[in-house]
Parts: structure tokens; sequence; C-alpha cells
């Protein structure tokens, strides 16, 4: 591996730091009406909540639709799965209440069990900064819920579009005022870290049981198993 010298740590939020399957399917048993949803139904629920998210922001991205913050994207997604959940006719509407309380739980994700000291651990020797699809109030309320650490988060909101648009990496180096190869991006989503290296960052993967692992033709500076094994490897003790 190239001499990997670094000034300021770029951090993905949603998978990375918090588990956001596991808050939403939270917000989808509170939503689903009595008898409780079996795991193979929540796990349809969720997956319907991700393909929305994953579609929409990639349409945005494409210029195929206006710019919308994720808390909209996220008020959609929960139409349809409240929806789907709670009406046996498909045409039927959600009560409002149900899917302002579902839209919310994705601001309401649980950090992974080393993500709080492992921030901490970093935050002594770098500059953290955040950086998520997370609309600006979605990320304040992420980051006072989960614990998260930060001299600096920053929002996609603030360049009107979503990773991987390069217009969102961009804002951390406009911000850390230092050279793309300066930065470190860490995520747990190999095409989050791909549309890093575009920009010229340099990336470390973390494992996470819902990432996306990268494949073959990956070439990432750092793989790590959690915060602390990242933190080991970049000479933080």
């Amino acid at each position: 591996m190239a001499e990997l010298t670094i000034d300021a740590v770029v951090f993905d939020v949603l998978g990375t730091l918090v588990d956001e399957p596991a808050g939403l399917r939270e917000g989808i048993g509170a939503l689903t009406p009595s008898p409780a949803l079996d795991a193979p139904g929540t796990e349809r629920l969720l997956l319907l909540w991700q393909q929305h998210i994953e579609r929409e922001q990639r349409r945005v991205v494409d210029g195929d639709r206006p710019y919308l913050p994720s808390d909209a994207l996220d008020r959609e997604a929960a139409e349809v799965v409240a929806r789907a959940a709670g009406a046996r006719d498909p045409g039927a509407v959600a009560a409002p209440d149900a899917v302002e309380t579902l839209a919310r739980a994705a601001r309401r994700l649980p950090p992974w069990p080393d993500t709080v000291a492992g921030l901490a651990r970093l935050a002594g020797h770098f500059p953290l900064i955040g950086l998520s699809n997370a609309s600006r109030t979605a990320l304040l309320e992420l980051n006072a819920h989960a614990g998260l650490r930060w001299h600096q988060a920053l929002s996609a909101e603030d360049a009107r579009t979503y990773k991987p648009d390069p217009a969102v990496y961009r804002l951390a180096v406009t911000v850390a005022g230092l050279p793309p190869e300066r930065l470190l991006m860490v995520a747990a989503h190999a095409w989050d870290l791909r549309g890093a290296q575009a920009l010229g960052l340099r990336t470390a993967y973390v494992a996470r049981p819902v990432g996306d692992p990268p494949t073959a033709s990956d070439r990432f500076d750092l793989y790590a198993e959690d915060l602390a094994d990242l933190a080991g490897q970049l000479g933080v003790s």
C-alpha cells in the first residue's frame, strides 16, 4: 500500500456509524397493527423503504427528479411502507400521524457498539467530518440520538444532491481546506468510497452487517473490521 498521510477523516453516517435497518425495523414494528408482523414481513417492508430511498436519490443524482431533502424522501418511503403494512386496498391512504411517526424513525437510529468510543478515540488525533445524505435537520437528530462526536457535520442538502455525486464529497474538501488526498473517507458502502475516490479522497472500508462490501476490482487504501481496527491502522492509540 502507498504511504497514507491523512490530515482529516470524513465519515459516512447511515449504515457506517448507525444501524439504519435496526432503527427502521423498530419504527415498522410500532406502525403495524396487531398481530405484529413476523420477521419476513418486517424485512419485506424494510426492503420497500430501502428500494424507494435508493431509487429516488438516484433519480435526483441523474437529474430525473428535482432535489428534495431526505426528510421528504423518508416521508414518501413511510407512506409506501404504511400502505403496504396496514391496508388491504393498495390504493388506501395511511393515517398521516402513522406516516409521520414512521418517517421520524429514520432519525432515531442506534449507533454500532464501537461507534461512540471509536469516534472519541479518533477525534483526539484528527478533525472529524460527518458527511451524510441525511438532511441538516435529520443529521442533527441522528447525531444527538446516537451520541456521535464531530468537529463538523455536513449534509448533502448543502449540495442539493446526493452521494455519490462529486458535489457532496467536495463539501468536505472545501470545509477541510485540504487537498482531497489528505482526507480519508470512511464508509461501509463500497459505492460511497468509489464516489469519494473519484474526487481524489483516500478511502477506508469498514465492515458492517448492512454495508455494501467491496468487489474484487475495488482498491481502497484501508480495510477495517471496525473503528477500533481503523484507529489502530491509523496509528491512534
